[in-house]
């Protein structure tokens, strides 16, 4: 059978641009598109800070919400409890967060109620993910009231009018001219996360300013069908 490959160039460096990209653009704060979330963000960022004196910081949401760009922004030492439901990576941090907390096998649960308690007694800081509110939570009952004890926040997940907005705008922000039906065409066809629609345009103003191409439908649809890594 006959390998097929791109006819066009710019398919190969957009795609290279695309799998560069993304891998290199961690979650940050900065990087958080808000959307109604704006209150949530600024408690959080207090509580970062060292603003509150809660212990732990509950946030909770669907599938896509934001919880672990959060985590994984907040630069304390991460463990995803879908990856490790014992937490028997976890280390003994001052500062520790743990994603998917519904995912906690039993010795994970009380490897968790261990953390929260050695990190109350020297001041320290547990920052949690979870599909739905702590007291809703199918785990052990005193872990499910150590969590439900400190500050708790949902993430309302964005609108698609939340998410082209916020493409509108960082295409703004690099003077790159992105139209309202490439906008559209990229919400239905790339994956729905903000990181990665995010590292499209990062890639597009990259490629438009080096090879002097306007960014159209037909270069799009090139980019989404040669890249399945980014598109699966």
């Amino acid at each position: 059978m006959l390998e097929f490959r791109p006819h066009f160039p710019f398919a190969i460096l957009m795609r290279q641009l695309i799998l560069d990209l993304l891998p290199e653009s961690p979650p940050t704060l900065d990087n958080f598109v808000a959307g109604g979330n704006a209150e949530t963000l600024a408690l959080f960022t207090e509580w970062l800070a060292g603003a509150r004196v809660d212990t732990s910081f509950c946030l909770w949401g669907e599938t896509g919400s934001g919880c672990s760009h959060l985590l994984q922004a907040s630069g304390f030492a991460y463990v995803d409890a879908a990856l490790d439901p014992a937490l028997k990576c976890a280390p003994a941090a001052e500062q520790l967060a743990v994603d998917h907390v519904e995912m906690l096998n039993e010795t994970g649960q009380i490897a968790l109620f261990n953390h929260f308690n050695r990190l109350k007694m020297s001041s320290g800081m547990l920052l949690t993910a979870t599909n739905q509110p702590p007291a809703h939570l199918a785990v052990r009952e005193d872990l499910r009231t150590r969590l439900g004890s400190g500050l708790i926040c949902r993430l309302q997940p964005l609108s698609d009018g939340e998410k082209a907005a916020a493409l509108a705008a960082q295409a703004r922000e690099r003077a790159l001219k992105l139209s309202p039906e490439a906008i559209n065409y990229l919400m239905r066809h790339a994956p729905r996360d903000m990181r990665t629609l995010s590292g499209f345009i990062v890639a597009l103003d990259q490629y438009t300013l080096e090879h002097k191409r306007a960014v159209t439908l037909p270069l799009l649809r090139e980019l989404l069908i040669n890249t399945p890594e980014i598109t699966a």
